[in-house]
Protein backbone atom coordinates (compact mmCIF):
# COMPACT_ATOMS: atom_id res chain seq x y z
CA UNK A 1 0.00 0.00 0.00
CA UNK A 2 2.79 2.76 1.37
CA UNK A 3 4.44 1.91 -2.38
CA UNK A 4 1.30 2.62 -4.16
CA UNK A 5 0.37 6.08 -2.25
CA UNK A 6 4.14 6.66 -2.77
CA UNK A 7 3.90 6.36 -6.26
CA UNK A 8 0.38 7.55 -7.46
CA UNK A 9 -1.36 9.10 -4.30
CA UNK A 10 1.34 11.72 -3.31
CA UNK A 11 3.01 13.99 -5.15
CA UNK A 12 2.56 14.52 -8.41
CA UNK A 13 -0.22 11.75 -8.15
CA UNK A 14 -2.02 9.57 -10.65
CA UNK A 15 -1.30 12.67 -13.52
CA UNK A 16 1.94 11.15 -14.08
CA UNK A 17 0.98 7.77 -15.49
CA UNK A 18 -0.61 10.52 -18.47
CA UNK A 19 3.18 11.94 -19.35
CA UNK A 20 2.69 9.91 -22.41
CA UNK A 21 0.18 10.92 -25.11
CA UNK A 22 0.30 7.02 -26.80
CA UNK A 23 -2.19 6.90 -24.09
CA UNK A 24 -4.71 8.57 -26.20
CA UNK A 25 -4.41 6.94 -29.19
CA UNK A 26 -4.24 3.32 -27.29
CA UNK A 27 -7.89 3.85 -25.45
CA UNK A 28 -9.41 5.53 -29.19
CA UNK A 29 -8.08 2.02 -31.15
CA UNK A 30 -9.76 -0.24 -27.90
CA UNK A 31 -13.07 2.11 -29.23
CA UNK A 32 -12.71 1.46 -32.65
CA UNK A 33 -12.20 -2.56 -31.95
CA UNK A 34 -15.46 -2.17 -29.57
CA UNK A 35 -17.29 -0.37 -31.98
CA UNK A 36 -16.67 -2.45 -35.43
CA UNK A 37 -15.77 -5.49 -33.78
CA UNK A 38 -12.73 -6.07 -35.87
CA UNK A 39 -8.48 -4.92 -34.99
CA UNK A 40 -7.72 -2.89 -37.65
CA UNK A 41 -4.99 -3.73 -39.97
CA UNK A 42 -5.16 -0.28 -41.91
CA UNK A 43 -4.22 3.22 -40.67
CA UNK A 44 -7.40 5.29 -38.88
CA UNK A 45 -5.76 8.00 -37.24
CA UNK A 46 -3.29 9.97 -40.24
CA UNK A 47 -3.88 12.18 -43.00
CA UNK A 48 -0.53 11.46 -44.39
CA UNK A 49 -0.67 8.20 -45.11
CA UNK A 50 -4.44 6.83 -44.67
CA UNK A 51 -5.35 3.37 -45.21
CA UNK A 52 -1.88 2.40 -45.39
CA UNK A 53 -1.45 -1.22 -43.62
CA UNK A 54 -0.94 -0.68 -40.16
CA UNK A 55 -0.05 -3.31 -36.83
CA UNK A 56 -2.40 -2.64 -33.63
CA UNK A 57 -0.19 -5.27 -32.07
CA UNK A 58 -1.39 -3.94 -28.33
CA UNK A 59 -5.06 -4.58 -29.60
CA UNK A 60 -6.03 -6.13 -26.69
CA UNK A 61 -4.23 -3.61 -24.16
CA UNK A 62 -6.33 -1.27 -25.97
CA UNK A 63 -9.75 -2.40 -25.57
CA UNK A 64 -9.23 -3.20 -21.96
CA UNK A 65 -8.55 0.54 -21.94
CA UNK A 66 -11.02 1.47 -23.85
CA UNK A 67 -13.42 -0.22 -21.60
CA UNK A 68 -12.09 1.07 -18.26
CA UNK A 69 -12.26 4.70 -19.97
CA UNK A 70 -15.72 4.04 -20.99
CA UNK A 71 -17.20 2.95 -17.43
CA UNK A 72 -14.42 5.19 -14.86
CA UNK A 73 -12.99 7.67 -17.31
CA UNK A 74 -9.20 8.53 -17.18
CA UNK A 75 -9.05 7.85 -13.20
CA UNK A 76 -10.24 4.00 -14.55
CA UNK A 77 -7.55 3.98 -16.76
CA UNK A 78 -4.59 5.61 -14.81
CA UNK A 79 -6.47 3.31 -11.45
CA UNK A 80 -6.12 0.57 -13.17
CA UNK A 81 -2.66 0.94 -14.45
CA UNK A 82 -1.42 1.69 -10.75
CA UNK A 83 -2.75 -1.31 -9.91
CA UNK A 84 -0.80 -3.45 -12.57
CA UNK A 85 2.07 -2.03 -11.51
CA UNK A 86 1.84 -2.61 -7.73
CA UNK A 87 1.23 -6.21 -8.80
CA UNK A 88 4.50 -6.31 -10.40
CA UNK A 89 6.23 -5.45 -7.78
CA UNK A 90 4.29 -7.35 -4.40
CA UNK A 91 5.53 -10.24 -7.79
CA UNK A 92 9.26 -9.23 -7.70
CA UNK A 93 9.00 -9.25 -3.96
CA UNK A 94 7.02 -12.26 -3.28
CA UNK A 95 9.74 -14.03 -5.35
CA UNK A 96 12.89 -12.99 -3.57
CA UNK A 97 11.37 -13.80 -0.62
CA UNK A 98 10.46 -17.60 -1.96
CA UNK A 99 14.00 -17.65 -3.61
CA UNK A 100 15.18 -17.21 0.07
CA UNK A 101 16.22 -13.91 0.49
CA UNK A 102 15.44 -12.00 3.60
CA UNK A 103 13.12 -9.49 4.24
CA UNK A 104 15.28 -6.23 4.93
CA UNK A 105 17.04 -7.88 1.13
CA UNK A 106 13.74 -8.26 -0.36
CA UNK A 107 12.38 -5.07 0.19
CA UNK A 108 15.77 -3.04 -0.28
CA UNK A 109 16.36 -4.02 -3.54
CA UNK A 110 12.33 -4.06 -4.53
CA UNK A 111 12.15 -0.50 -3.70
CA UNK A 112 15.36 0.23 -5.66
CA UNK A 113 14.16 -1.89 -8.79
CA UNK A 114 10.84 -0.20 -8.88
CA UNK A 115 12.37 3.42 -8.53
CA UNK A 116 14.72 2.42 -11.60
CA UNK A 117 11.53 1.33 -13.46
CA UNK A 118 9.13 4.05 -12.72
CA UNK A 119 10.81 5.77 -15.72
CA UNK A 120 8.36 3.91 -17.24
CA UNK A 121 5.79 3.94 -15.23
CA UNK A 122 3.24 5.26 -17.71
CA UNK A 123 -0.71 4.13 -18.69
CA UNK A 124 0.69 1.86 -21.45
CA UNK A 125 0.18 -1.45 -22.45
CA UNK A 126 4.12 -2.30 -21.62
CA UNK A 127 2.71 -1.97 -17.65
CA UNK A 128 1.54 -5.84 -18.47
CA UNK A 129 4.93 -7.26 -19.65
CA UNK A 130 6.25 -5.49 -16.10
CA UNK A 131 3.89 -7.44 -14.41
CA UNK A 132 3.99 -11.14 -16.53
CA UNK A 133 7.50 -11.02 -16.78
CA UNK A 134 8.51 -11.48 -13.16
CA UNK A 135 5.44 -13.63 -13.25
CA UNK A 136 6.66 -16.23 -15.69
CA UNK A 137 9.98 -16.11 -14.55
CA UNK A 138 9.41 -17.46 -10.90
CA UNK A 139 7.15 -20.55 -12.63
CA UNK A 140 10.47 -21.25 -14.79
CA UNK A 141 12.65 -20.94 -11.31
CA UNK A 142 10.18 -23.22 -9.75
CA UNK A 143 10.38 -25.94 -12.64
CA UNK A 144 13.95 -25.67 -12.42
CA UNK A 145 13.96 -26.43 -8.90
CA UNK A 146 11.15 -29.23 -8.95
CA UNK A 147 10.46 -29.96 -12.92
CA UNK A 148 6.38 -30.45 -13.55
CA UNK A 149 3.62 -30.00 -16.03
CA UNK A 150 2.95 -26.51 -14.54
CA UNK A 151 5.70 -24.18 -16.77
CA UNK A 152 3.97 -24.94 -19.85
CA UNK A 153 1.17 -23.10 -18.51
CA UNK A 154 3.90 -20.79 -20.11
CA UNK A 155 2.62 -21.87 -23.28
CA UNK A 156 -1.11 -20.20 -23.53
CA UNK A 157 0.28 -17.17 -21.10
CA UNK A 158 2.71 -16.05 -24.45
CA UNK A 159 -0.37 -16.35 -26.39
CA UNK A 160 -2.30 -14.09 -24.57
CA UNK A 161 1.03 -12.07 -23.61
CA UNK A 162 1.33 -11.37 -27.55
CA UNK A 163 -2.29 -9.76 -28.11
CA UNK A 164 -1.18 -7.57 -24.80
CA UNK A 165 2.52 -5.87 -25.78
CA UNK A 166 5.62 -6.85 -27.71
CA UNK A 167 7.52 -7.66 -24.36
CA UNK A 168 5.98 -11.16 -25.33
CA UNK A 169 9.65 -11.15 -27.17
CA UNK A 170 11.57 -10.91 -23.47
CA UNK A 171 9.99 -14.13 -21.76
CA UNK A 172 11.19 -15.89 -25.43
CA UNK A 173 14.60 -14.51 -24.88
CA UNK A 174 14.72 -15.54 -21.58
CA UNK A 175 13.75 -19.12 -22.67
CA UNK A 176 16.22 -19.25 -24.79
CA UNK A 177 19.08 -17.59 -22.65
CA UNK A 178 18.54 -20.26 -19.77
CA UNK A 179 18.36 -23.37 -22.55
CA UNK A 180 21.81 -21.75 -23.43
CA UNK A 181 22.78 -21.73 -20.26
CA UNK A 182 21.79 -25.32 -19.58
CA UNK A 183 23.60 -25.96 -22.28
CA UNK A 184 26.82 -24.70 -21.06
CA UNK A 185 26.48 -26.02 -17.59
CA UNK A 186 25.74 -29.75 -19.07
CA UNK A 187 29.20 -28.96 -21.23
CA UNK A 188 30.93 -28.11 -17.94
CA UNK A 189 29.54 -30.08 -15.46
CA UNK A 190 31.37 -33.92 -15.71
CA UNK A 191 27.30 -35.85 -15.52
CA UNK A 192 26.67 -33.57 -19.10
CA UNK A 193 22.65 -34.02 -17.95
CA UNK A 194 21.66 -32.48 -21.08
CA UNK A 195 17.27 -32.96 -20.04
CA UNK A 196 17.26 -29.21 -18.93
CA UNK A 197 18.86 -28.17 -22.57
CA UNK A 198 15.78 -30.00 -24.57
CA UNK A 199 12.91 -29.05 -21.68
CA UNK A 200 13.96 -25.59 -22.21
CA UNK A 201 14.44 -25.13 -25.67
CA UNK A 202 11.12 -27.22 -26.26
CA UNK A 203 9.51 -24.64 -23.92
CA UNK A 204 10.91 -22.05 -25.96
CA UNK A 205 9.94 -22.97 -29.17
CA UNK A 206 6.70 -24.09 -27.74
CA UNK A 207 6.03 -20.44 -26.13
CA UNK A 208 7.21 -18.95 -29.73
CA UNK A 209 4.93 -20.58 -31.79
CA UNK A 210 1.79 -19.69 -29.57
CA UNK A 211 2.44 -16.03 -29.79
CA UNK A 212 1.63 -16.65 -33.70
CA UNK A 213 -2.18 -16.61 -32.01
CA UNK A 214 -2.48 -13.65 -32.98
CA UNK A 215 -4.36 -11.08 -35.79
CA UNK A 216 -1.82 -10.77 -38.01
CA UNK A 217 0.34 -14.54 -37.24
CA UNK A 218 3.60 -14.42 -38.04
CA UNK A 219 3.75 -10.72 -39.60
CA UNK A 220 3.77 -8.92 -36.35
CA UNK A 221 7.26 -11.37 -35.68
CA UNK A 222 9.08 -10.11 -38.44
CA UNK A 223 6.86 -6.70 -38.54
CA UNK A 224 8.49 -6.03 -34.38
CA UNK A 225 12.11 -7.17 -35.71
CA UNK A 226 12.33 -4.99 -38.58
CA UNK A 227 10.90 -2.48 -35.72
CA UNK A 228 13.40 -3.25 -33.74
CA UNK A 229 16.93 -2.64 -35.67
CA UNK A 230 15.52 0.05 -37.45
CA UNK A 231 18.71 2.82 -37.20
CA UNK A 232 15.90 5.64 -37.44
CA UNK A 233 14.24 4.60 -34.41
CA UNK A 234 17.11 4.06 -32.02
CA UNK A 235 17.90 7.74 -33.23
CA UNK A 236 14.72 9.77 -33.33
CA UNK A 237 12.97 8.05 -30.21
CA UNK A 238 14.14 8.67 -26.59
CA UNK A 239 13.23 5.31 -25.55
CA UNK A 240 15.49 3.27 -28.21
CA UNK A 241 18.39 5.75 -26.87
CA UNK A 242 21.25 4.90 -24.23
CA UNK A 243 19.90 5.66 -20.60
CA UNK A 244 21.10 9.43 -19.18
CA UNK A 245 22.66 9.06 -15.68
CA UNK A 246 20.87 12.06 -14.56
CA UNK A 247 17.75 11.30 -12.78
CA UNK A 248 17.26 9.88 -9.72
CA UNK A 249 15.60 6.62 -11.50
CA UNK A 250 18.66 5.76 -13.84
CA UNK A 251 20.67 6.34 -10.37
CA UNK A 252 18.85 3.50 -8.87
CA UNK A 253 18.89 1.32 -11.87
CA UNK A 254 23.13 2.30 -12.09
CA UNK A 255 22.82 1.10 -8.38
CA UNK A 256 20.97 -2.39 -8.73
CA UNK A 257 23.41 -3.01 -12.21
CA UNK A 258 26.62 -2.77 -10.54
CA UNK A 259 25.92 -5.05 -7.79
CA UNK A 260 24.31 -7.56 -10.84
CA UNK A 261 27.39 -7.44 -12.76
CA UNK A 262 29.28 -7.88 -9.47
CA UNK A 263 27.50 -11.01 -8.90
CA UNK A 264 27.37 -12.37 -11.95
CA UNK A 265 31.22 -12.24 -11.69
CA UNK A 266 30.76 -14.10 -9.00
CA UNK A 267 28.18 -16.59 -10.35
CA UNK A 268 30.19 -17.46 -13.54
CA UNK A 269 33.10 -18.17 -10.87
CA UNK A 270 30.85 -21.12 -9.83
CA UNK A 271 29.70 -21.84 -13.12
CA UNK A 272 26.03 -20.89 -12.46
CA UNK A 273 25.65 -20.20 -16.22
CA UNK A 274 21.65 -19.90 -16.08
CA UNK A 275 21.76 -16.99 -13.56
CA UNK A 276 24.74 -14.93 -14.45
CA UNK A 277 24.06 -15.10 -18.29
CA UNK A 278 20.70 -12.86 -17.95
CA UNK A 279 22.06 -10.42 -16.15
CA UNK A 280 25.14 -10.43 -18.72
CA UNK A 281 22.40 -10.14 -21.86
CA UNK A 282 20.06 -7.32 -20.07
CA UNK A 283 22.66 -5.37 -18.48
CA UNK A 284 24.32 -4.94 -22.27
CA UNK A 285 20.46 -4.21 -23.82
CA UNK A 286 19.49 -1.58 -20.88
CA UNK A 287 22.70 0.27 -21.56
CA UNK A 288 21.57 0.03 -25.22
CA UNK A 289 17.81 1.42 -24.72
CA UNK A 290 16.65 2.93 -22.13
CA UNK A 291 13.12 0.74 -22.20
CA UNK A 292 15.01 -2.05 -21.51
CA UNK A 293 15.81 -0.70 -17.94
CA UNK A 294 12.76 -1.74 -16.20
CA UNK A 295 13.16 -4.91 -17.80
CA UNK A 296 16.20 -5.29 -16.74
CA UNK A 297 15.08 -4.48 -13.02
CA UNK A 298 11.94 -6.87 -12.57
CA UNK A 299 14.78 -10.10 -14.09
CA UNK A 300 17.34 -9.52 -11.63
CA UNK A 301 15.86 -7.95 -8.20
CA UNK A 302 14.90 -11.42 -6.82
CA UNK A 303 18.40 -12.86 -7.74
CA UNK A 304 20.17 -9.45 -6.58
CA UNK A 305 18.39 -9.93 -3.30
CA UNK A 306 18.93 -13.75 -2.63
CA UNK A 307 22.73 -13.50 -3.56
CA UNK A 308 23.08 -10.30 -0.81
CA UNK A 309 21.12 -12.70 1.52
CA UNK A 310 23.62 -15.28 1.08
CA UNK A 311 26.67 -12.88 1.55
CA UNK A 312 24.79 -10.78 4.64
CA UNK A 313 23.79 -14.54 6.55
CA UNK A 314 27.55 -15.45 5.50
CA UNK A 315 28.86 -12.44 7.59
CA UNK A 316 26.01 -12.60 10.45
CA UNK A 317 27.50 -16.62 11.31
CA UNK A 318 30.71 -14.68 12.07
CA UNK A 319 29.30 -11.61 13.84
CA UNK A 320 28.71 -11.34 17.43
CA UNK A 321 24.63 -11.92 18.40
CA UNK A 322 24.50 -8.11 20.02
CA UNK A 323 26.60 -7.10 16.82
CA UNK A 324 24.78 -4.51 14.40
CA UNK A 325 24.84 -7.17 11.61
CA UNK A 326 23.60 -9.90 13.83
CA UNK A 327 20.96 -8.14 15.33
CA UNK A 328 19.93 -6.90 11.78
CA UNK A 329 20.31 -10.68 10.47
CA UNK A 330 18.12 -11.83 13.34
CA UNK A 331 15.43 -9.44 12.77
CA UNK A 332 15.13 -9.79 9.26
CA UNK A 333 15.40 -13.28 9.91
CA UNK A 334 12.41 -13.15 11.94
CA UNK A 335 10.15 -10.79 9.92
CA UNK A 336 10.55 -12.83 6.98
CA UNK A 337 8.24 -15.50 7.40
CA UNK A 338 5.32 -12.84 8.36
CA UNK A 339 6.08 -10.95 5.77
CA UNK A 340 5.65 -14.03 3.03
CA UNK A 341 2.16 -14.99 4.74
CA UNK A 342 0.76 -11.63 4.97
CA UNK A 343 2.14 -9.72 1.86
CA UNK A 344 -0.88 -11.48 0.02
CA UNK A 345 -3.25 -8.82 2.11
CA UNK A 346 -1.67 -5.67 0.09
CA UNK A 347 -3.60 -6.47 -2.91
CA UNK A 348 -6.25 -5.42 -0.49
CA UNK A 349 -4.65 -2.88 0.88
CA UNK A 350 -3.79 -1.19 -2.92
CA UNK A 351 -7.26 -1.33 -3.65
CA UNK A 352 -8.22 0.44 -0.54
CA UNK A 353 -6.02 2.89 -1.50
CA UNK A 354 -7.62 3.40 -5.13
CA UNK A 355 -11.22 3.77 -3.15
CA UNK A 356 -9.80 6.00 -0.63
CA UNK A 357 -7.89 8.63 -3.09
CA UNK A 358 -9.75 12.12 -3.49
CA UNK A 359 -11.65 12.47 -6.33
CA UNK A 360 -9.28 15.64 -6.58
CA UNK A 361 -6.67 13.66 -7.00
CA UNK A 362 -7.69 11.75 -10.08
CA UNK A 363 -7.22 13.44 -13.73
CA UNK A 364 -10.02 14.38 -15.56
CA UNK A 365 -7.86 15.29 -18.62
CA UNK A 366 -4.29 14.64 -19.77
CA UNK A 367 -1.80 16.90 -17.54
CA UNK A 368 -2.22 20.97 -18.64
CA UNK A 369 1.43 21.10 -17.78
CA UNK A 370 2.52 18.96 -20.66
CA UNK A 371 -0.11 19.15 -23.66
CA UNK A 372 -2.41 22.19 -24.54
CA UNK A 373 -5.64 21.42 -23.38
CA UNK A 374 -7.11 24.74 -22.94
CA UNK A 375 -6.54 25.82 -26.34
CA UNK A 376 -7.57 22.21 -27.90
CA UNK A 377 -10.99 22.79 -25.71
CA UNK A 378 -11.39 25.91 -26.90
CA UNK A 379 -10.81 24.85 -30.93
CA UNK A 380 -12.62 21.63 -30.43
CA UNK A 381 -15.07 22.15 -33.07
CA UNK A 382 -12.44 23.80 -35.72
CA UNK A 383 -9.41 21.24 -35.13
CA UNK A 384 -11.27 17.65 -35.76
CA UNK A 385 -11.97 19.28 -39.75
CA UNK A 386 -8.72 20.66 -40.27
CA UNK A 387 -5.47 18.92 -41.44
CA UNK A 388 -3.48 19.96 -38.68
CA UNK A 389 0.68 19.39 -38.01
CA UNK A 390 1.65 18.93 -34.90
CA UNK A 391 4.01 17.42 -32.13
CA UNK A 392 3.89 13.61 -32.09
CA UNK A 393 2.83 13.33 -28.52
CA UNK A 394 0.39 16.62 -28.85
CA UNK A 395 -1.23 14.58 -31.93
CA UNK A 396 -1.51 11.89 -29.47
CA UNK A 397 -3.57 14.27 -27.50
CA UNK A 398 -5.76 15.42 -30.70
CA UNK A 399 -6.92 12.31 -31.30
CA UNK A 400 -8.14 11.54 -27.88
CA UNK A 401 -9.78 14.05 -27.57
CA UNK A 402 -11.18 14.58 -31.41
CA UNK A 403 -11.80 11.04 -32.07
CA UNK A 404 -13.42 9.88 -34.32
CA UNK A 405 -13.17 12.67 -36.53
CA UNK A 406 -9.26 14.47 -35.90
CA UNK A 407 -6.87 12.88 -38.00
CA UNK A 408 -3.39 13.93 -38.05
CA UNK A 409 0.11 14.04 -39.53
CA UNK A 410 1.97 12.26 -37.48
CA UNK A 411 1.93 10.81 -33.88
CA UNK A 412 3.37 8.30 -31.38
CA UNK A 413 3.18 5.17 -33.43
CA UNK A 414 6.74 5.71 -35.13
CA UNK A 415 6.46 2.10 -35.81
CA UNK A 416 4.24 2.70 -38.66
CA UNK A 417 5.19 6.38 -39.71
CA UNK A 418 8.78 5.57 -40.84
CA UNK A 419 11.72 7.13 -41.54
CA UNK A 420 10.87 9.38 -44.74
CA UNK A 421 7.93 10.69 -42.90
CA UNK A 422 9.68 10.80 -39.65
CA UNK A 423 12.32 13.07 -41.13
CA UNK A 424 9.95 15.28 -42.42
CA UNK A 425 7.84 15.73 -39.60
CA UNK A 426 11.76 16.75 -38.21
CA UNK A 427 12.19 18.93 -40.94
CA UNK A 428 9.04 20.66 -40.31
CA UNK A 429 9.18 21.59 -36.96
CA UNK A 430 13.08 22.54 -36.95
CA UNK A 431 12.14 24.86 -39.85
CA UNK A 432 14.52 23.42 -42.35
CA UNK A 433 14.91 24.66 -45.87
CA UNK A 434 11.48 23.36 -47.72
CA UNK A 435 9.07 23.17 -44.79
CA UNK A 436 6.75 25.32 -47.23
CA UNK A 437 6.52 22.75 -49.77
CA UNK A 438 5.78 19.92 -46.83
CA UNK A 439 3.40 21.95 -46.21
CA UNK A 440 1.85 22.15 -49.77
CA UNK A 441 2.56 18.39 -50.08
CA UNK A 442 0.34 17.00 -47.54
CA UNK A 443 -2.16 19.94 -47.83
CA UNK A 444 -2.03 21.19 -43.96
CA UNK A 445 -4.44 23.89 -43.22
CA UNK A 446 -3.80 24.07 -39.39
CA UNK A 447 -0.03 23.73 -37.40
CA UNK A 448 -0.60 23.68 -33.49
CA UNK A 449 2.99 24.17 -32.62
CA UNK A 450 5.33 24.94 -29.63
CA UNK A 451 5.65 28.68 -28.68
CA UNK A 452 9.33 28.19 -29.27
CA UNK A 453 9.33 26.26 -32.23
CA UNK A 454 11.65 27.53 -35.44
CA UNK A 455 8.38 26.51 -37.43
CA UNK A 456 6.19 29.06 -35.68
CA UNK A 457 8.59 31.96 -35.86
CA UNK A 458 8.36 31.43 -39.35
CA UNK A 459 5.22 31.06 -39.91
CA UNK A 460 4.46 34.17 -37.45
CA UNK A 461 6.34 36.30 -40.53
CA UNK A 462 3.87 34.18 -43.35
CA UNK A 463 0.73 36.43 -45.24
CA UNK A 464 -0.96 33.33 -45.18
CA UNK A 465 -1.10 32.39 -42.19
CA UNK A 466 -2.97 33.70 -39.35
CA UNK A 467 -2.79 33.05 -35.02
CA UNK A 468 -6.23 32.60 -33.96
CA UNK A 469 -5.31 31.10 -30.37
CA UNK A 470 -2.42 31.77 -28.48
CA UNK A 471 -1.41 30.81 -24.64
CA UNK A 472 1.83 30.75 -22.82
CA UNK A 473 2.29 26.82 -24.09
CA UNK A 474 1.10 26.96 -27.53
CA UNK A 475 -0.04 28.61 -30.52
CA UNK A 476 -2.74 27.64 -33.37
CA UNK A 477 -2.28 28.58 -37.34
CA UNK A 478 -4.62 28.54 -39.61
CA UNK A 479 -4.36 29.21 -42.87
CA UNK A 480 -5.97 32.62 -43.79
CA UNK A 481 -8.01 31.58 -46.89
CA UNK A 482 -9.94 29.36 -43.80
CA UNK A 483 -9.15 31.61 -40.67
CA UNK A 484 -11.87 33.55 -39.46
CA UNK A 485 -11.24 37.24 -39.76
CA UNK A 486 -12.54 38.24 -37.03
CA UNK A 487 -10.26 36.09 -34.49
CA UNK A 488 -8.58 37.61 -31.75
CA UNK A 489 -5.20 37.05 -30.19
CA UNK A 490 -5.04 35.48 -26.66
CA UNK A 491 -2.11 35.70 -24.81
Amino acid sequence: MSLVAWLFAAGEGWNGLLADGDTGWHIRTGDYILQTGSVPTVDIFSFSKPGEPWFAWEWLSDVIFAGLHGIWGLPGVVGFTGLVIALAALTVFRQSLWRGANAFAALGVTLVATGAASLHFLARPHVFTLLLLPLALWIVERDRRSPGTAVWVLVPLSALWANLHGGFLALIACLGILAVGSAVEAWLAPERNWRPVWRYAGLTAACTAATLLNPYGFRLHTHIASYLRSDWIREAVDEFQSPKFRSENIFQFEAILFVALLLAGILLSKRRICDALPILVWAHLSLSSVRHVPVFAVIVSPLVAQELTRIWEGWSVGSSRKSITGILWALARDLTPGFQRNTAWSVVLVVAVLVLTPVAKWPRDFPAAKFPVKLVGTEEERLPKARVFTSDEWADYLIYRGWPHQKVFLDGRSDFYGPTLGREYIQLVEGRSGWRKLLEKHKVNAVLAGRNWPLAALLRDERSWQVTLEDRQAVLFVQTQTANQTATRHR
